[in-house]
């Protein structure tokens, strides 16, 4: 088996961002506009995320837009989880916060138990692949609910929360180039983006008296989306290329 996940780019990052605004607007499309309701909403992108995360595991490579397209709709479930337990349970977002870190934590300890290893350049076998996307998910859960503490409990706002949490990846960053463990840089960065996404996905779509530019969740996700899928076919042909380039070196190779 090939690795099963993305070299870390800027293409990566952006397209991350992109998807994380798109489970925030994308659920709140699904569940409030268009009429479906959490239940109904959450069961369809239950049975949606389970059928691409079946196709993503049996492939025995990284297909990019398998792979992106599971992202997207973990992204969505992530935030459907987070919302149900706040919204329909009561469970405050202090509380969610803190047992998503900890059964986030959980599965990185569990992961590293067995494999001895965090790294994602080397999600090589299934088992790994599956502590992986657990992994996944449970960041865009954590991340969920920790943007919503911040932007909504905390009342901080949604340009707040887009220019914090920036900067606190920006941090990071430089942390990472100043000698930083890389794959704790890489793991801090991927939760950070999920609130940063939310945040960027609320400032967004939030009608102006709400603090938001008025786009709309129809519109921003439309935006989002059509930006993900030009990025996803420029890695997919950026990837053929360097494969055929391979392989035309193999077969001028004396």
């Amino acid at each position: 088996m090939l690795n099963k996940v993305p070299e870390v780019s800027m293409y990566f990052w952006i397209i991350k961002i992109l998807s994380t605004t798109i489970g925030e607007t994308g659920a709140d499309y699904l569940a409030v506009h268009a009429g479906l309701g959490t239940g109904i909403t959450g069961l369809l992108m239950a049975s949606l995320l389970s059928m691409a995360l079946i196709w993503q595991i049996r492939l025995n490579q990284y297909i990019p837009w398998v792979y992106w397209l599971t992202v997207v709709l973990l992204s969505v479930v992530g935030t459907q989880i987070t919302d149900a337990l706040t919204d329909r349970l009561g469970v405050s977002l202090y509380l969610s916060t803190f047992v998503f870190c900890a059964l986030l934590a959980s599965v990185f300890a569990a992961w590293y138990w067995r494999e001895r290893t965090l790294s994602i350049h080397t999600i090589v076998t299934r088992r790994r692949e599956l502590f992986y996307w657990a992994a996944i998910l449970l960041t865009f859960a954590l991340g969920t609910a920790a943007g919503d503490l911040a932007t909504e409990e905390l009342s901080l706002g949604f340009r707040f929360g887009v220019g914090l949490f920036s900067a606190l990846i920006a941090l990071i960053y430089v942390a990472c180039r100043l000698g930083v463990n890389a794959v704790l840089a890489f793991w801090l960065a991927y939760i950070l983006t999920r609130p940063l996404g939310a945040s960027l996905g609320d400032l967004l779509s939030q009608s102006p008296e709400y603090g938001g530019v008025g786009w709309g969740t129809i519109m921003t996700s439309l935006i989002f989306l059509s930006i993900i899928a030009i990025l996803v076919l420029v890695v997919s042909q950026n990837q053929n290329r360097s494969a055929k380039n391979v392989a035309d070196n193999q077969g001028n190779a004396p």
